[in-house]
């Protein structure tokens, strides 16, 4: 008589088929199915806290996963100098819309100013990414073609920061203004992977003026008012619970702990729940095509703790 699978077992196996996992040895199965096995239980407690009504948590490509690999392979937030936010310039009245002028619903993936969806692959590089992505935005809203630039310029050039092993917006921006601004993608790829500085000044595709911090006082309504005049807003996020998110608008389960960086692109209402549309950096095989719903009002994940946007 054959043995049978138990039912966690089971849907181990039907897990690995799912997602194309492939062990070498029996150990690292072993150590996969005991990381599965968290998971689910760390699922189960999420779906319970959040409710049917909230965010919905689940196998993903992470699930084999432990956290501490998580951390170490998808977060890389690294906070910058208090001297950064003590000298930040202040939001004008220009570069914000008159309070109670912004709609529930939009998105500026409708006005052709975001690139798609990127990953980061096994690099802390996130931080890079989110600065990326702001400068893409910007140099696309002030009249210019939408191009992907270079993450890896950032991860391999910027030396204020730690490439791969994580980093912080602020210095990301200085570094792009001081150096004239980023290649194309095309021209300096991303390998998820430090490397030796490459950057050619000629081969510049867009550039950055200054920065901004669309609030300093955790105010979501503000980033909101800032962020339907000036752009996309660049935030640094406490990430650590996405690692199980599969859908739908997180309303718990997220601290304020910060570990990523990532890109607010607009936002939206789903059962009277107000929500940021954020778009990540984990390919568009995760979330909701690669973005996170995230309840707009509680400075849930600590979306408005560090909440930039970029001048072009």
């Amino acid at each position: 008589m054959g043995y049978k699978l138990s039912n966690e077992e089971a849907q181990f196996r039907d897990y690995m088929v799912k997602f194309g996992k492939i062990y070498k040895t029996e150990e690292e199965f072993s150590v996969r199915y005991s990381n599965f096995l968290e998971t689910l239980h760390r699922i189960e407690m999420k779906n319970a806290l959040e409710g049917p009504e909230g965010a919905h948590y689940g196998l993903n490509k992470f699930s084999d996963w432990s956290v501490e690999e998580f951390r170490h392979k998808r977060l890389g937030y690294r906070p910058s100098g208090e001297h950064f936010r003590k000298f930040a310039r202040p939001v004008e009245e220009s570069d914000r819309a008159p309070s109670g002028t912004v709609p529930d619903s939009f998105n500026w993936r409708s006005k052709d100013v975001v690139t798609p969806i990127k990953d980061q692959g096994d690099c802390g590089s996130c931080w890079a990414e989110s600065a990326t992505e702001g400068i893409e935005s910007a140099w696309a809203m002030a009249g210019n073609n939408l191009t992907s630039l270079a993450v890896q310029q950032l991860v391999d050039c910027d030396t204020a920061d730690y490439g791969c092993d994580g980093g912080d917006l602020p210095e990301a921006f200085a570094y792009a203004t001081k150096a004239g601004g980023l290649e194309g993608e095309r021209d300096y790829p991303y390998t998820a992977r430090d490397g030796k500085c490459k950057f050619d000044k000629s081969k510049v595709k867009a550039s950055m003026k200054s920065w901004k911090y669309a609030t300093q006082k955790h105010n979501e309504t503000e980033m909101q008012e800032v962020s339907y005049v000036s752009g996309p807003l660049s935030i640094c996020v406490d990430a650590e619970a996405w690692m199980d998110y599969n859908s739908g608008v997180i309303t718990k389960n997220c601290g304020k702990n910060l570990d990523h960086c990532v890109q607010i692109v607009g936002w939206d209402v789903k059962s009277s729940t107000k929500y940021w549309v954020v778009r990540n950096s984990w390919g568009g095989d995760w979330g909701e095509n690669g973005d996170v719903w995230v309840a707009i009002g509680k400075n849930l994940c600590g979306v408005a703790e560090e909440a930039t946007f970029v001048q072009a």
